[in-house]
Formats: C-alpha cells, sequence, structure tokens
C-alpha cells in the first residue's frame, strides 16, 4: 500500500516529494510534536506515485504538456482556457482501479464506520517550501462521506492541481508543470463547523516583528475569513511573557463575524452554507483566554520545531471542544527580511479621506479606482489601477500583480486580499466596510497604509515622500536615544529602528483612537442622558458587562503592545495629560468636565488624579498599568507623572497611586515626573528625593519659562528653546538629578531640529534624548555630532 498510501505515522518532512508539503508537515507534526500536546487530526495521504499513475493510466501526462505549452506566457489572455482545460481532462478520466481499491482500503481502514466525515486536502510536492507558498492554490473538500464521495474528491483535488491561479504562480516561481505531482490528505473531521476555526503567525505578518503570535479566527469553517467575507477576532500573544507564565495576551480585537459558514446535508455530498451569525455570538470572542495560550504555545512549538517562522491553520471541534491543527507552513514573507533595510513612506499633506480600513504594507500609492465584481470584469484593468471590491479570493491572483493597490470591503489581517498583497508587495486596505460604496470609478486617489494599523484612501493624489533607510549604518551615541510613541499600531515596525526604548509613551492617544469615550462616562453611565451618545458608548463598549473594564482592557492592550515591541528595554509611561477642553471632546466629557478660560494652565496633570471629579478615573489608569506590569509580566514598564506643580502633589499622587496597586519600588517600579514647570527646576532637589527619574518636557517648560502661550500664533516667533534662560533651568536640573543619583532625558523636537540644542544636551550630560520617530534618524546623527565636537576638544584636537 505504501506506493500508493501512507498514512500520516509514517510520514515525516522528508516526504515533501512523495506527499507533498502541506502532507508532510502533518505528518511530522503527528510523530513528532503529540508527545508536547499538540492534537493533530489522523489520516492517510495519496503519494506522487498515484499521481502520476493516474496521470499515466488515462494519458493525461502528454495531452496536459501539448496543453500548457500552448500558454500565452506574455499577457496570459488564456489562462482562464488553458486552466479549464487542464481540469477537465483529469475531472472525465477514470481513477485507476488499484488505486481506488488502495484508498478505500484506507478510508476504511481509517473510520470506524462507513459514512464517517473527513476532509479530503490538496497538497503538492513543490508546496510550502521555503522560498514558495502555494497557500489557497489548490482545493480542499470538507465533511466528505462514504468511498463514492472520497474517492471523486481526490480526483477534484488532482484537478486543482491546474487552477488558473497554480498554474500563473508555478510560472511566476519557474516550476516545471510537469515536475509537480497533487498528493491528497484524507483526514478524520474537525467539526469546525459547530465550533471555530482560523490561522496563526509565529511572527506578525506585518513588520515581521518575531515575538509575538497573531491568532485569528471565525465562527464555524474558516474559508469566510481567507475569503475575506467576514472580519475576524485577531489575538496577538507575546512570546516571552508566554514562556515564563505571564498572561501573554497583549492585544484582542473583537471582529464582526457576521457570517457562520456550516455543512449542510445534501446526499452526503460536500457543500457549504454561510448562515447570520447571532448577535450574542458576534460580541463574543471565538476563544477563551485559555484556549488563546494553549494555540500561542502550539505554534511556538512549532515554530521551534521547525526552526523558522510559521503560518499555522487550526480548528476547534464544536462538539468536543478539543483544539486541533490542521496545517503548518513556514511562512514566506518575512523569512528572508534581515530588518536593517526598509523604505520609510510618510504622507506629505491629508486631503478628503473616501474610506478608510485596515492597513496592509507600510506603502503609499497614487493609482485609478476599479471597481470589479469578478475576475471576470479583468478587462478594465490597467496595470497601475487600484483594484476595489467586495473581497478578495484565490481567483483573483493572476489579476494582481500589474496593480498598485487592492481596497476591499470586508476581510481581516489574515484574509485571502491580506496575505497575497504582503507577497506581492503592494499595499491593500481592507475591512472598509463602504468602499465600493464611496469610491468611484474612474478617479484619481491615494492608498495610504504607512498611519499605522488604519489605512486610508484620499481622494486625489496626495504628495508623499518614500525614504530608503539602511539601519545598519547608524552609528549610534553614547547618550542614549529613545522614541516618542504614542500609536500601538506603529510599535512592532519602529522598533526595528536603533533606540534604548520608549521616553514617553503618551497614552492620549490610546484613550482617543482605541477608547473614545471619557472614563467618567464609564464609571458614572447614569449621568449621560443624551440618547445618542449613550448609544455610543454601548456600542463601543459591547461585550463587556462592566463598562469600565472595556477601559482598562484598551489602554492595558495599548501599553501592553509597545511594552512588548521595546522589550526589553525600559518604556516609560506618561499618565494621562488631557487638559479640560480636550477630555470634554471625548464622548461623554462634556458632562464631566469644566469650562476653563486658559486649560494649559488649569485642571490637568497630576492635579486631576486626587481631585474627586477625576479621582474614580484614575484608578481605571492605575488598573491598566497594573495589569500590563504584573499580570502580563512588563516589568520594564515605568511610569512617569505630569505637570506636578509641587512636592507635596508628587506625594499624594504616589500614595494614590499605592492605593490602586502601583507601589513604588515594588516588582521593580520606578515613577517619574515631568520637568516642564520652574517650579520643578528651583525645587528639583526635593522632586529627587520623590521620584524616581526626571524628564524635562521642553515645550511646556520653554513656555512657562518664557511667558509664552505655544498655542499663541501672535507670539510663536518668540518661542525658542535656545534661550539663555531655558538653558540654564535645564542645566540646573540635570546638575540636581546628578548629585541625587537620578536619570534625567528630554523629550521634544528640538535636539533634531537644532544641532546646537543637542550638543548643550550632550554636553551638559543628559542621560537620555527622546524623539519623534520621523525625527529619531537627524536627533542621533546631532548627537553623534556632539559626542565627537567634545571628544576632540578634550583631546585638544580643533
Amino acid at each position: 500500500m505504501d506506493t500508493y498510501i501512507k498514512f500520516f505515522d509514517r510520514i515525516g518532512i522528508a516526504d515533501i516529494p512523495v506527499v507533498g508539503g502541506k502532507n508532510a508537515s502533518l505528518g511530522e507534526m503527528y510523530n513528532r510534536l503529540s508527545s508536547a500536546g499538540i492534537t493533530v487530526p489522523y489520516g492517510f495521504a495519496t503519494t506522487a506515485s498515484a499521481f502520476r499513475l493516474f496521470l499515466k493510466a488515462n494519458g493525461l501526462d502528454h495531452k496536459l504538456r501539448d496543453l500548457l505549452h500552448t500558454l500565452d506566457r506574455e499577457n496570459y489572455t488564456n489562462l482562464r482556457d488553458i486552466g479549464s482545460g487542464a481540469r477537465q481532462y483529469i475531472l472525465d478520466a477514470d481513477l485507476p482501479e488499484k488505486l481506488s481499491a488502495a484508498i478505500a482500503e484506507a478510508y476504511t481502514g481509517l473510520c470506524e464506520r462507513e459514512t464517517a466525515e473527513v476532509a479530503v486536502r490538496s497538497s503538492a510536492t513543490a508546496e510550502d517550501l521555503p522560498e514558495a507558498s502555494f497557500a489557497g492554490m489548490h482545493d480542499t473538500f470538507l465533511n466528505v462521506t462514504g468511498e463514492k464521495n472520497v474517492l471523486r474528491a481526490v480526483k477534484q483535488c488532482f484537478a486543482s492541481l491546474y487552477t488558473d491561479r497554480a498554474i500563473k504562480y508555478r510560472e511566476d516561481k519557474g516550476f516545471k508543470h510537469e515536475e509537480v505531482a497533487l498528493s491528497a490528505g484524507i483526514q478524520k473531521m474537525v467539526r469546525a463547523d459547530k465550533g471555530c476555526s482560523g490561522v496563526g503567525f509565529t511572527v506578525d505578518p506585518e513588520s515581521g516583528f518575531d515575538k509575538v503570535v497573531l491568532l485569528s479566527g471565525v465562527w464555524g469553517l474558516g474559508e469566510n475569513m481567507v475569503q475575506g467575507a467576514v472580519n475576524p477576532d485577531d489575538f496577538y500573544v507575546f512570546k516571552p511573557a508566554l514562556k515564563k507564565g505571564y498572561n501573554a495576551i497583549i492585544r484582542k480585537e473583537l471582529g464582526s463575524k457576521d457570517k457562520t459558514m456550516i455543512y449542510t446535508d445534501t446526499d452526503h455530498h460536500v457543500a457549504t452554507t454561510n448562515t447570520d451569525t447571532p448577535k450574542d455570538k458576534q460580541e463574543t470572542f471565538i476563544l477563551s483566554d485559555e484556549e488563546i495560550h494553549r494555540l500561542a504555545r502550539w505554534a511556538v512549538i512549532i515554530e521551534e520545531h521547525y526552526g523558522k517562522p510559521m503560518d499555522i491553520e487550526w480548528a476547534k471541534d464544536g462538539l468536543t471542544r478539543r483544539l486541533f491543527i490542521i496545517q503548518a507552513r513556514p511562512e514566506t514573507v518575512h523569512r528572508s527580511d534581515t530588518g536593517t533595510f526598509f523604505r520609510e513612506y510618510r504622507i506629505s499633506g491629508k486631503g478628503k479621506t473616501l474610506t478608510s480600513g485596515n492597513a496592509i504594507g507600510h506603502k503609499i500609492v497614487h493609482g485609478t479606482v476599479r471597481l470589479l465584481s469578478s475576475p471576470a470584469d479583468a478587462g478594465k484593468l490597467s496595470p497601475g489601477d487600484i483594484i476595489v471590491t467586495g473581497s478578495i479570493t484565490p481567483d483573483w491572483d493572476p489579476l494582481l500583480k500589474s496593480v498598485s493597490a487592492i481596497v476591499t470591503n470586508k476581510g481581516g489581517r489574515t484574509s485571502h486580499a491580506a496575505i497575497v498583497s504582503r507577497e506581492l508587495g503592494i499595499p491593500a486596505i481592507v475591512g472598509c466596510m463602504d468602499a465600493t460604496r464611496v469610491l468611484t470609478e474612474g478617479v484619481k486617489v491615494t492608498v495610504s497604509c504607512a498611519e499605522g494599523n488604519t489605512g486610508y484612501v484620499y481622494e486625489g493624489e496626495i504628495p508623499f515622500t518614500a525614504k530608503d533607510i539602511d539601519l545598519s549604518r547608524v552609528k549610534m551615541p553614547k547618550t542614549e536615544v529613545k522614541l516618542i510613541l504614542s500609536d500601538p499600531g506603529t510599535a512592532f515596525r519602529l522598533a526595528a529602528y536603533p533606540h534604548k526604548g520608549v521616553g514617553l509613551l503618551r497614552m492620549e492617544f490610546i484613550i482617543t483612537h482605541q477608547i473614545k469615550i471619557h472614563p467618567m462616562a464609564l464609571v458614572d453611565f447614569r449621568k449621560i442622558t443624551d440618547k445618542t451618545t449613550r448609544v455610543s458608548i454601548e456600542e463601543l463598549t459591547r461585550g463587556y458587562k462592566r463598562k469600565e473594564v472595556c477601559f482598562i482592557d484598551k489602554l492595558a492592550q495599548g501599553i501592553a503592545t509597545i511594552c512588548a515591541a521595546f522589550y526589553p528595554e525600559e518604556v516609560i509611561v506618561r499618565l494621562s495629560d488631557f487638559k479640560s477642553n480636550e477630555y470634554a471632546n471625548l464622548i461623554g466629557g462634556r458632562y464631566f468636565e469644566p469650562v476653563e478660560e486658559n486649560p494649559m494652565l488649569g485642571f490637568r496633570g497630576a492635579s486631576r488624579y486626587y481631585n474627586e471629579a477625576y479621582r474614580e478615573a484614575f484608578k481605571l489608569e492605575c488598573e491598566a498599568i497594573r495589569k500590563v506590569r504584573s499580570e502580563m509580566g512588563f516589568h520594564h514598564l515605568k511610569v512617569m507623572v505630569p505637570f506636578c506643580r509641587t512636592p507635596e502633589e508628587g506625594r499624594k499622587v504616589i500614595r494614590l497611586m499605592a492605593e490602586n496597586g502601583l507601589v513604588q519600588g515594588e516588582e521593580g517600579l520606578e515613577i517619574y515626573t515631568m520637568i516642564e514647570i520652574p517650579g520643578n527646576v528651583i525645587l528639583a532637589e526635593e522632586f529627587a528625593r520623590i521620584f524616581d527619574g526626571f524628564s524635562i518636557g521642553s515645550n511646556d517648560l520653554t513656555q512657562l519659562v518664557l511667558g509664552i502661550d505655544r498655542d499663541s500664533e501672535f507670539v510663536s516667533n518668540l518661542f525658542d528653546e535656545n534661550n539663555r534662560a531655558v538653558k540654564m533651568m535645564i542645566t540646573s536640573v540635570i546638575a540636581e538629578a546628578q548629585k541625587a543619583g537620578i536619570k534625567t532625558g528630554l523629550c521634544g523636537q528640538a535636539p533634531s531640529d537644532l544641532p546646537e540644542f543637542a550638543a548643550f544636551l550632550v554636553e551638559s550630560g543628559i542621560d537620555s534624548i527622546s524623539f519623534n520617530p520621523d525625527a529619531l534618524l537627524t536627533g542621533i546623527e546631532n548627537m553623534c555630532k556632539a559626542e565627537d565636537h567634545i571628544l576632540r576638544v578634550s583631546s585638544g584636537q580643533p
């Protein structure tokens, strides 16, 4: 039987030439990783010899070779006809009797009853190699029952070796068609139709960041997710925390999951149907935290076994409640990425936003909108056009190499549109919901995927820049270089920049973009009387029994994502520093905020935290940070108190933090304060006895030293960090910090804009300087020049 059939317990990864990459990997995991707790459904595979026997017995090898010889390899104008003809050759042929008998005997041996359900999957002998991924190229048939239907499904798998997309992919990758064979894998069925299913990556598929596992999934069969028909749940798991036994889930994103694909019973033939997902299930995550951790651990074990980043498929049986790995292949997009060279795109201005969704890739392009309903509309396309459609399935693949971008209504970060756009290196925006409705055929637009996790389609051709950066050539100064960050969506990509951590994590961005609601509106929801506001809050907190937990979770996840990206370097998170007018703009904010004549100097920073008007909201901030440090294990996270007017206020805030689970010194917790008020400088010695470090906020300090409202256009020309009075303040506080043995950093634009200011800071002995990402490389250059100058002077050189 081994000539034509091999059971999984007799298959290993070395058998790719015999049973293809997918089946070889399944056998490898079944035999080598079951002892680690990983469950793989048992089964068997037809061999390459079986496929070649089938071709030879029907005289198809010559027919297929002659047919493919007529393929238009320049423009692929006859690809559809060639593919259809090749598949029909196979479907019209008969399986040799000895092969049919071998498959039937193996099926009977695998199953306990004649009508047992199995999955029949295609596996090509050139598939899942490190340099190529045939994901989605060949067909899979699920819920197949009975010998007759199994044999029919095997032949259909054989035919899928010649799908249009598979033919084109082999042409692009240089594989000879006649040298690739098709193996059919027959596995016991996992009833994911009654449970859930999805995929996982052992690197972040966008940035290639290798310290996370991304799991995505939907209710029912995973085909909905692959086709981009629904938006899935996403879970990001931090590998180092996972290994140490902490709560390693750093981000959970609830997808709409409005459709559930299930099996239908049509005379025991393969059939599926999409059903509407009940509202309560749409608002429920498909996996428990324990299941997320288990799948992530399995993914890491698989990655370590193969010694490379992996792309896996998983399923949960709704009857047995058991999890299974049903496929694992090498991840190909980032495998050869050295991480030292990349192109950085920046939008130069922003026009009218037409639609937005999940950004795939980091590019910006211009192009003409082409509204397509199916691949049959390919005649509308010209090179460089932007495909706008409902969703992308593998049938679209031959069209995509010539387009500049893809925009879809549906789909998540692991949909086929996302996967293929990464492989092709073209930007995509998926899950826009309304792209086909709001974008007009033939108009010029700008697609921007360079602004974090959200991608935008702008009206017209917005100018942008593209700059090649070789990070291996960046010389680092001795003075520590840190980043100023606010958007977790950019963290994994920016972690590739040269740095010594994050000197300022602004949590305000997370609150305005991820949470959107005033925290007191969650604490005291009864106070909200406006119906529209109440509906908005209810919608944003769906899935949470207690609304304030939404604030804690989303803030914690945003902070944890940045902590994970920069692990193990320190990350300093600043407690919220909205002004009252900014807080009022949050949903429900007007019910809780005073109206102030000068919010810049009013109810902000430390004075908020212990005030009864905000005290309960401050507890939520503390709980989020405590969760990140204690439950997730990010002990390299430090906390910074902004706009602390007096030492007494500093002590009061530290006591309040301790009451809320953030005890200075416990688990290595360090608490810094911002130096941005002249009083902070004058009383620096006393502040140094209270706090573990200083961070100079040069914007506010300059404003208050010079008496300039930095928001006023009338006196903005007088705003100057190089002013002697400002520098005297900075020099004084650095000296006091050094005397006290604590560190001092500075966060601001000046060291990158003004080389002489960077030189002044370095000469003053500052410990670190933090830059916005767009100013980082210029700032590093200025710091290196300053240190070189100091070295030359100290050695007597001119």
